[in-house]
């Protein structure tokens, strides 16, 4: 009987568990994210964000839709490595072009498949400045991605090396002084295409993954705005709220509101660029410090110097830094088209800040609010009013010290309160006094000496 229960017992623990194993699967999950523009930053923290969505989601499969001609290396190197992490198949759909560095983010896939009339390759680095060929440095460099990426994967590591380099030949693929490019038919016979297929769910089909759940992720609201404000032209309006902002703030200080605008805008400014790695803390900290010298200009060192115009590079030269993927000066990897948006949007920004300057200025101080802060009557003599600058001769005048010179106080001369100084020596108050210089708003005095009667 004992025994009887004790398996009962076993039965009833282990029911659940037979119930469970046998309760179906939830459908296969399938994210799909988009590589169809130029590889930057940007695109480096759409994937992140995308990889990092498929983690949290416990997707299944992963499809890379891609149409590029490439950008960045260090952008497509840090999408090759997120790639060949991700714990999940990766599938690529070249649905036009894989170039550059989008061939080696390509590679870094589990598997890849190409639509009719596709191409990839052509994986040589160009400068950012003419288009030409890097230093060989940078093609080592790519080089040696493309062919440990393949090695990876299970590719010719070869192969992927001649779409760096046009000196590798490769008998009946790549002739020598042609960089490698396959059109679909080439990729599938070399080992480096799975199939060609013309669609997403065909891919799917063929590794059959049926019954699934495809998602296509899209950027939140806030990384849609933080792409918004990325885009150069909404980056030279910023550019124009902040220096007028400065500039309202610095002729005016105490009124708030210009020095909240130039803050909101800088914050708008600087967040974006160094949430995609844009913006070096080398950059922020030379924008900071060109903002204090041109406030030490205005507030504490008289006329336009040298820190005026050290200001003045500093930050009109950090900020075109802060919108380009340099390495300390190097732009090598910067295209000409993004440098001249970066310098076209900053001399924008500060020409429009110039033009604000000279054409809002007379609206402001005519404003009600700016009256409300400012002199706005003419204090006349007739009225009572006196000016500090003492315009009579003083030399030579007796008085008394309306309080007590430390050295310096007030005096009483012929019923009027003077700013006075002594030349040093300690007088009370009451004590004879007697003016023995003038100069411009201010008078110096000696004390007389009281004698006593013996």
């Amino acid at each position: 009987m004992k025994r009887f229960h004790l398996i009962l017992l076993i039965l009833i623990f282990l029911l659940p568990v037979a119930i469970w194993a046998q309760k179906p699967a939830g459908k296969p999950k399938v994210l799909v994210l988009e590589i169809r523009d130029q590889i930057d930053p940007r695109m480096t923290r759409y994937v992140e964000l995308a990889l990092a969505e498929a983690k949290r989601a416990e997707a299944d499969y992963v499809v890379v839709d891609m149409d590029t001609y490439g950008g960045t290396v260090n952008d497509g190197d840090a999408i090759r490595m997120k790639m060949l992490a991700f714990p999940r198949p990766v599938y690529v759909f070249v649905n036009r072009n894989a170039a550059s560095a989008g061939a080696l983010i390509a590679i870094a896939c589990d598997s890849i498949y190409m639509t009719a009339g596709a191409d990839i390759g052509a994986a040589t680095v160009v400068t950012g400045g003419t288009g030409e060929a890097a230093p060989d440095k940078y093609q080592s460099y790519m080089r040696s991605m493309m062919r440990s990426t393949a090695e990876a994967n299970g590719r010719d590591p070869r192969i992927a090396e001649a779409m760096v380099d046009e000196d590798i030949e490769i008998e009946g693929i790549s002739p020598a002084g042609n960089v490698l490019t396959f059109t679909t038919s080439e990729a599938i016979r070399h080992g480096y295409c799975e199939g060609q297929v013309n669609s997403i769910e065909e891919i799917l089909e063929k590794n059959n993954i049926r019954d699934y759940e495809m998602v296509r992720y899209g950027l939140s609201f806030t990384e849609r705005i933080i792409s918004f404000v990325l885009n150069p032209f909404i980056s030279g309006i910023l550019i124009l709220l902040i220096l007028g902002g400065l500039y309202y703030e610095l002729q005016t200080p105490g009124i708030g509101f210009p020095l909240a605008t130039a803050v909101v805008a800088l914050i708008l400014y600087l967040v974006p660029y160094y949430l995609n790695g844009l913006a070096a803390n080398w950059e922020i900290i030379a924008l900071v410090i060109g903002v204090l010298l041109l406030a030490a200009e205005v507030f504490v060192i008289p006329g336009f110097g040298v820190a005026g115009i050290s200001g003045m590079v500093l930050v009109s030269g950090s900020l075109v830094l802060i919108m380009l993927d340099n390495d300390w000066f190097d732009f090598s990897g910067v295209a000409t088209g993004k440098l001249w948006s970066a310098l076209v949007a900053v001399s924008l920004g500060m020409v429009g800040s110039l033009v604000l300057f000279v054409f809002t200025g007379a609206r402001l101080i005519n404003s009600k609010q700016f009256k409300k802060i400012s002199l706005q009557h003419t204090q006349e003599s007739a009225n009572g009013y006196t000016s500090t600058y003492i315009t009579e001769k003083m030399i030579g005048k007796t008085g008394t010290a309306y309080t007590v010179l430390r050295p310096s106080g007030k005096v009483m001369i012929d019923g009027t309160l003077y700013d006075a100084a002594t030349r040093g020596e300690y007088v009370d108050s009451g004590t004879p006094v007697t003016v023995i210089s003038q100069e411009g708003t201010s008078i110096r005095v000696k004390g007389e000496v009281k004698v006593e009667n013996a």
